[in-house]
């Protein structure tokens, strides 16, 4: 499977930070139990990466319209 690939796999998500100070994402489903840490400064460059990701999105769906 790729990142451009469907799938009908259901996760649930989790954010939030540990009481180490780093930022956990939690994912969960089936067969699936993923915590994944990141320093706070990774976080960062994560949530950068998902606007990115996001705003192309956007431009890709308007233009299907």
């Amino acid at each position: 499977m790729g990142i451009d690939s469907e799938s009908d796999t259901a996760a649930s998500i989790q954010i939030g930070p540990t009481t180490l100070g780093m930022v956990r994402i939690y994912l969960e489903g089936d067969g699936i139990d993923l915590p994944l840490d990141f320093e706070p400064e990774e976080a960062e460059e994560i949530a950068e990466e998902l606007r990115a990701a996001a705003a192309a999105a956007r431009k890709i769906a308007k233009k299907k319209r």
